[in-house]
């Protein structure tokens, strides 16, 4: 098939993190679809962010930052988050909240999957901040688990598309990472 060129401004479908910090006092959570995992040991995560945003003023000012992991069926709270500015709207009511180590890291109870986090590292770029954060804890429901590991099935995380703005789900199992190619391997 031919290729055709595009606009250069593609987006890859990419996971919806609610990120949670402290803003004037009070926790505050909103919908990011800019975040992933960037080292392995220690583990990292870093999540773009507007420099308009109340989220960012909170992690400058707070040095810590959760990323909260929302299963499909949070979609409505999720998006609500994306839509108010926490500058003047308490977002907090939505959730019930927990507190691990980190003071400035609110966590969702109701997200399969929480991590909380501290500011290692801002990187400046024309209209976001790319926040990375060391992994300082995590947390997990059980029922989320197999082996004591996340599974992504039983999370059911949302993924977002643009520019068609839709939120998804995983789709089938498609290979094992680090194993499906083995067989091109020369000398296999």
């Amino acid at each position: 098939m031919e290729k055709i060129g595009i606009n250069p401004n593609v987006f890859l479908p990419m996971p919806v993190v609610l990120v949670g910090t402290v803003v004037g006092g009070r926790p505050n959570f909103m919908a990011a679809g800019w975040a992933s995992r960037v080292n392995a040991n220690p583990p990292m995560i870093a999540v773009g962010i507007n420099r308009n945003h109340a989220t960012h003023t909170g992690i400058i000012e707070t040095g810590t930052f959760s990323v909260n992991i929302p299963h499909t069926g949070m979609v409505e709270k999720t998006d609500y988050c994306g839509l108010v500015s926490g500058k003047n709207t308490d977002k907090a009511g939505v959730f019930d909240l927990f507190s691990g180590a980190l003071p400035g890291a609110p966590m969702i109870r109701a997200c399969p999957l929480a991590m909380e986090c501290r500011l290692v590292q801002t990187v400046d770029l024309p209209t976001n901040t790319l926040f990375i954060g060391e992994i300082v804890g995590a947390y997990a429901d059980e029922d989320c688990l197999v082996d004591g590991r996340p599974d992504m099935e039983r999370i059911d995380p949302l993924i977002l598309t643009m520019p068609d703005n839709r939120y998804w789900r995983l789709g089938e199992y498609a290979g094992e990472a680090w194993g499906a190619g083995k067989r091109l391997k020369k000398g296999a």
